[in-house]
């Protein structure tokens, strides 16, 4: 019997068995980066937690039967704003920081289109950029125009929050409740001081396209808009499973079940809303104002992606993250003894059970991680660790692979210490231990740990 999937719903605070729509073609959509700088460490969190659940519903339903969309915002205030202080266009800067972002993610083993598509058959994985549906948005925007559902208002048009009466459904808030809290200087031409932006006026030198029916002049699209159009366009009106981090909740995930709602009259956007958990920067709010904003690029200069990736997952994903140089350091220990207990030996053709069910629990990560600690513990089952560990996108390569690029990535001289080996080796033998400490010691200048086995052998490790 096929494990049973159960989710963490923020729509409706509980955790649920999930019954895909269509269990032939399950949907998951996930807001991606905006792409005006280089994305840090807290924007990895969801990229990476989101691949391992469709990594998991890969397993679980098939390849072929499971479509992943990860959006690009490419049209925004940040955007146009760094564009301009840079000299250069906009499309110069969303491509530069676009390649830059899927280098980061890629190093993270964050599965890309190119790895899951198949030619010839439906898309498994879709990256819409905002800028590539501009007419879905426009389409949309005329459609709640003419249900009543927005107005044009100076050049602007505006989402009427009032006109749909359970708003705030998903962040649990009542529309009395927000309007008293409102800020009390509002744009004039605003209905209500909730009223949001779908479509505005582009400023010079701002992209701007023809605006929607009613407005004279070119536009720009809102920002919640493009997940509206984008998910529609990929996944259908209704879909499976809408993925975030915890700040997107409120306002823009609220505003897209609104839109597509309204636009659409369907009774919800998508079926299952997932969020994770901030991410603080040892135990502080990153920001670059306490010299701790730490961008991806900059961890993975320091540290393996299979480490960054582990150290994402050792924490379940709904519960706040703290990242710490203890939290890397222990990782790389762990990745260190899974790659020695799996050796060079091929991952098992079955999955191992409680690896599964534990992800299936809400990704119960850490349950998951305890499994694959047994599993390369004293009665280590290599090929079920390694399948395990695959699973979370980790152990990738075999123990003697990962050893040659370590190797590789330090410049070490292979010839020269097999012959320190070999020194000490015979040091050794002979009870000369001021030799065996010397070669030690020559070692180490080489990057090189030894360890002395019981058996009388010396391997060698890539020192950190």
């Amino acid at each position: 019997m096929a494990p049973m999937l159960r989710l963490h719903n923020t729509l409706t605070g509980t955790k649920e068995t999930f019954a895909p729509i269509d269990p032939a073609h399950v949907r998951l959509y996930a807001c991606g980066p905006t792409v005006y700088d280089a994305a840090h460490i807290g924007n990895a969190r969801p990229i990476i937690v989101f691949d391992l659940l469709f990594r998991l519903l890969r397993h679980l339903y098939g390849p072929a039967h499971v479509t992943y969309a990860r959006n690009v915002t490419d049209v925004d205030d940040k955007i146009n704003a760094r564009a301009a202080a840079r000299g250069i266009t906009i499309r110069d800067l969303t491509d530069g920081t676009l390649a830059q972002f899927h280098r980061d993610v890629r190093d993270l083993g964050v599965l890309m289109p190119e790895d899951v598509n198949v030619a010839g058959e439906r898309p498994r994985f879709v990256e819409p950029r905002a800028t590539d549906h501009i007419a879905e948005m426009v389409a949309m925007i005329e459609a709640l125009v003419r249900a009543g559902h927005a107005y044009v208002a100076e050049g602007h048009v505006l989402f009427d929050v009032p006109s749909m009466p359970d708003y705030g459904g998903l962040s649990r808030r009542p529309l009395d409740e927000m309007e008293a809290g409102a800020r009390v200087e509002v744009a004039p031409y605003k209905r209500s001081p909730l009223d949001f932006v779908l479509w505005k006026p582009s400023k010079p030198g701002e992209p701007s396209w023809p605006s929607p029916a009613g407005i004279a002049e070119p536009g720009r699209p809102g920002w919640h808009i493009e997940c509206s159009a984008m998910s529609a366009k990929h996944l259908g009106k209704t879909f499976d499973i809408h993925a975030g981090g915890i700040d997107l909740i409120f306002p823009h995930h609220e505003n897209e079940v609104a839109q597509s709602r309204c636009c659409f009259g369907t009774p919800v956007m998508a079926n299952v809303w997932l969020h994770n958990g901030f991410l603080q920067v040892e135990g502080e709010k990153m920001s670059k104002s306490l010299g701790n904003f730490i961008t991806i690029r900059d961890v993975l200069k320091d540290w393996p992606g299979e480490v960054v990736r582990l150290t994402m997952l050792k924490t379940h994903y709904r519960q706040p993250i703290d990242w710490t140089l203890r939290g890397l350091e222990e990782s790389s220990r762990v990745l260190d003894r899974w790659y020695n207990a799996a050796g060079d030996e091929p991952a098992a053709p079955a999955m191992p059970a409680a690896v599964v069910d534990a992800l299936c629990d809400d990704l119960n990560t850490p349950a998951a991680i305890n499994e694959l600690h047994r599993l390369a513990g004293a009665e280590a089952q290599p090929a079920g660790l390694r399948a395990g560990a695959n699973l979370f996108g980790l152990l990738t390569r075999t123990r003697s692979g990962r050893e040659q690029e370590q190797v590789a990535a330090a410049g070490i001289d292979v010839a020269a210490v097999e012959a320190l080996i070999a020194e000490r080796r015979a040091a050794r033998a002979a009870k000369d231990w001021a030799a065996s400490d010397r070669t030690r010691d020559a070692l180490a200048a080489l990057g090189v740990t030894v360890k002395d086995n019981k058996d009388g052998t010396t391997t060698w490790t890539v020192a950190r």
